[in-house]
């Protein structure tokens, strides 16, 4: 038996809690991280795709698959395809009146997603924290938020490997009186900032979380108000990639493996 995908565990309890609202975020939120594999009518030039449209009573529908076997199983014969982060094929899709199919015929996940529901992930992905500018006073432990945010967050950055050192989840107290939440990543690389506050406010999206529970800053390493941060939050780490290995030249003659050639 193939072994069950991070998407088809995500639309078993989907359909297992039809009521369920936060089943079927987390569905969408698997489906906008997941790698997809887009069945195209011809190979793609450059950046120029041209996906497969299916003809359907229930409307157009593009179809995507999360593992390449699937997309072969499924096609029976080699055909060309685009690999597409879920979000990428939302953004593709958004306003065109095109729904997605997924999985078809070969996976316990095969579901057809209607254009309107694709047009809302594509709204949805859009959505960020707010960022903070007003003056903080204290933090504190952070407090009252559901265990589902904090699994998702976890899992959020954990695919921001390298863009910041840490990141800490506060209780937070504003110098205009305001009482929050806050979470603040230390030592984020500045292009990578807008990328990092948009994965957080996905998490909090996808969580079914009160839009307003959460705000977002960014700290230098050195900053006094990382290391109140520290002591107070909620650490999350963020992989690190290894340290390349630093190079020492070899002296000649200094191996006696490998005396010094004589000329």
């Amino acid at each position: 038996m193939t072994e069950q995908t991070l998407l088809d565990l995500a639309h078993a309890a989907m359909e297992t809690a039809p009521q369920d609202d936060a089943a079927r975020l987390r569905f969408f939120e698997r489906l906008s991280d997941a790698e997809l594999f887009l069945m195209l009518a011809a190979e793609a030039d450059g950046d120029q795709i041209s996906p497969e449209l299916f003809e359907t009573p229930e409307g157009s529908f593009v179809l995507v698959f999360d593992r390449e076997e699937r997309l072969a199983g499924f096609a029976g014969r080699a055909v060309p395809y685009a690999a597409l982060s879920g979000r990428v094929v939302a953004q593709l899709l958004a306003g065109q009146g095109i729904g997605l199919g997924l999985n078809l015929e070969v996976a316990p996940s095969s579901i057809l997603i209607p254009a309107e529901a694709i047009g809302w992930l594509y709204q949805t992905l859009g959505h960020a924290p707010e960022e903070v500018e007003d003056k903080i006073t204290e933090f504190t432990a952070p407090a009252g938020l559901p265990e589902v945010l904090l699994t998702a967050l976890d899992a959020k950055l954990a695919t921001a490997g390298g863009l910041a050192a840490a990141a800490y989840l506060a209780g937070v107290r504003y110098a205009g009186g305001g009482r929050g939440h806050l979470l603040g990543f230390v030592g984020a690389r500045e292009a990578a900032q807008p990328s990092l506050a948009k994965a957080a406010g996905e998490a909090l999206t996808f969580s079914g979380v009160e839009a307003g529970a959460m705000d977002v800053a960014f700290f230098e390493l050195e900053d006094p108000v990382a290391a109140s941060l520290a002591r107070a939050g909620l650490r999350f780490d963020l992989p690190q990639p290894p340290e390349p290995e630093s190079y020492q030249p070899e002296i000649p003659g200094s191996n006696p493996d490998k005396p010094p050639r004589l000329v």
